[in-house]
């Protein structure tokens, strides 16, 4: 056997905040469920030479094929959680929490004379109110705590409650305070069964009209001076917050709803599907998918409900969503006709929903982050995608080193060149180059002078060096000190990947010609419709939208544009005309003039709105959208 789990995850992919793991058998049979405060804590253990485990630790894992979770904001989420996954899956491995028994309830005894509220593991009270189910004990406690502080119903037990009622002496919680049922007799049976409606009907919706009623007579009382009253209502309504913001996992117990939270870059998107039933996540579905190029976070969402639903029978009432698509009217349509009966489709803005939209969002995050880790670090992947890049691009041999240009700029100015190395497929972050470019009449005229100048460097003969081996300085022939050792810019790609279509590689073709270097491949990319160009085709290189060749070349274009972007800021930070291009009115001659007024950037920085008023051409107005814009950057 091996000491190894072959699905054990990847160093670092797994979140270390709370949440509910799941292992699976080869038949996506759930094995077992389990809650963690720190997931890549807890998981750990499990993933332990095998050796070292407990016999049935060992068996589970051995069991199972697969992992995976789901993050929660808090742990007392993953607790309930935990639960209702165990009473949906009722994993074959798990012991503790198998039946009703390992999760406590509140109950309101609501067919006593005179209800109470209790903890309890039984379910089959007669006419009782049930609430939770809570992951501890002592959650139930702290929250009729709370809650008898605001709606003070009896808590005492029938035995006791009998003996007072018989003799006229207050129970012994009524003696302190605890309870507040008629055997204290401070209220009567009518008007403890209207304080026992009012704490039903909070629990069983959070009703916010108490905390609005409070806060009315606790103000009311402190307009009056009665501030003994006043201090009654505050602890009163602080009770009830407390109680309305213990879980953002779960909705109001009528509502059913699924929940759509999305996590996207250009190339992939990763959705997690959480199923609300009875105010309650009852399963979560994710899905990992290729995006088409330029879609909106609107178009993304009308396919995603319509992958989940094309053949759904279990369409709920209400569906929260991100964003709502542009054709979210007949969207809705669509799915009444697979319901039967009206659909909802809302974005979650705020309160319960939006906290859970947060939490479906953040595991879609994570699935994101996971899915583009595997495949940046699965060598298989990796391996595949330069053969399918070979196969192609009709190379000889597969681009181990590919080096990719973009060029950036503002409306024709500031125009930037970055470079981009991957080698066997992943990034040498060490190895990227940036290039300033000062005269330029278009793109591909950019395009051939970058190139130009990165393909001098091949030809140049590399000094005679030696390598400090103390100080990793590299020291010339003639013993001068000439820095820490570099990355060997002289090394040469296999092939040269540029942003853009036929113009932009006929440039960079023109280029390696020029520069006697024709044996370096050269292809674009098209960001409009992902087309492959090679020099001198008339037609591009169409890949497969699934190809690990085209993904690795969206890799590069895009970390190539991202690279550009970065120093283009930069650039543009200390120069000053397109900083005050920015400002709306100010033009190029107004520009000119700022500058011969003010001598210096530094001066015109400093300058107040008045003496920018002074410039010819410049109103109040407009002196002090400059002074508001120099003074943010």
């Amino acid at each position: 056997m091996a000491d190894v789990l072959p699905y054990k995850p990847r160093a670092g992919e797994i979140p270390t905040d709370p949440g509910v793991y799941r292992f699976r058998d080869a038949e996506g049979r759930v094995l077992y469920v389990g809650k963690a405060k720190n997931l890549r804590q807890r998981l750990s253990n499990y993933f332990a030479p095998l050796r070292t485990l407990h016999e049935r630790t060992r068996r589970m894992v051995t069991t199972a094929s697969s992992v995976e979770w789901t993050v929660v904001p808090t742990d007392v989420d993953s607790l309930q959680l935990e639960y209702m996954w165990i009473k949906e899956f009722d994993p074959p491995f798990n012991v503790r929490y198998k039946d009703d028994k390992s999760y406590p309830f509140m109950a309101v005894t609501l067919a006593d004379e005179a209800p109470r509220v209790i903890v309890t593991r039984n379910r089959k009270i007669p006419g009782a109110r049930y609430f939770g189910p809570y992951p501890k004990v002592w959650a139930v406690h702290e929250t009729i705590d709370l809650m008898v502080k605001a709606f003070p119903i009896r808590t005492c037990s029938d035995a006791s409650y009998k003996r007072a009622m018989q003799t006229g002496r207050p129970c012994f919680p009524g003696q302190i305070g605890k309870c507040g049922g008629p055997c204290s007799m401070t209220v009567t049976i009518e008007e403890h069964r209207a304080m026992v409606d009012d704490f039903v009907a909070f629990m069983a919706g959070g009703d916010e009209r108490f905390t609005r009623e409070l806060t009315k007579r606790m103000l009311s009382a402190s307009a009056a001076m009665d501030y003994e009253a006043a201090a009654k209502y505050r602890d009163k309504l602080a009770a009830i917050e407390a109680v309305l913001g213990k879980s953002a996992l779960v909705l109001p117990s009528d509502e059913d709803a699924d929940l759509f939270g999305i996590a996207e870059d250009e190339l992939s998107a990763a959705v997690q599907h959480f199923v609300i039933r009875k105010g309650r996540v009852r399963g979560v579905r994710a899905m990992t998918i290729e995006k088409e190029i330029d879609i909106s976070r609107g178009e993304l969402v009308d396919q995603v409900l319509q992958r989940a639903y094309g053949e759904a029978q279990d369409v709920p009432r209400r569906i929260l969503v991100p964003t709502l698509p542009d054709d979210a009217v007949e969207l809705e349509e669509w799915l009444r006709t697979r319901r039967g009966r009206k659909v909802e489709l809302a974005v979650a803005q705020r309160g319960q929903r939006a906290d859970l939209m947060r939490t479906a969002t953040l595991n879609a995050q994570q699935a994101l982050i996971r899915h583009k880790t595997r495949r940046t670090s699965d060598y298989i992947a990796r391996t595949q995608a330069l053969t399918d890049l070979q196969d192609a691009l009709g190379m000889t041999e597969a681009p181990l080193r590919i080096e990719c240009f973009d060029i950036s700029h503002l409306s024709g100015t500031n125009v930037v060149a970055s470079m981009v190395v991957f080698e066997d497929g992943l990034p040498r972050k060490d190895q990227y180059r940036s290039f300033g470019i000062a005269e330029t009449t278009d793109d591909t005229d950019s395009m051939y002078q970058v190139l130009r100048r990165r393909l001098a460097y091949l030809d140049r003969p590399e000094p005679i060096v030696t390598i400090d081996p103390t100080s990793d300085e590299v020291v010339g022939e003639d013993g001068e000190a000439l820095g820490k050792r570099k990355p060997r810019f002289a090394y040469p790609p296999q092939l040269l990947l540029v942003d853009g279509g036929k113009p932009q590689v006929e440039a960079a073709a023109r280029a390696l010609r020029d520069a006697n270097h024709t044996e370096i491949a050269v292809c674009g990319i098209a960001k409009r419709l992902e087309e492959v160009w090679l020099p001198g085709e008339d037609f591009p290189v169409i890949l497969p939208r699934t190809s690990e060749a085209l993904y690795l070349l969206q890799r590069l274009r895009d970390e190539a544009h991202r690279f550009a972007i970065v120093h283009q800021r930069k650039k543009r930070k200390n120069d000053i005309t397109s900083v005050l291009a920015e400002v709306p009115g100010l033009g190029a001659a107004r520009i000119k003039l700022l500058l011969k007024h003010f001598g210096s950037v530094t001066a015109l920085r400093a300058a107040p709105p008045g003496a920018i008023e002074e410039v010819q051409g410049i109103g109040p107005v407009l002196a002090q959208s400059i002074h508001t814009h120099l003074s943010t950057r």
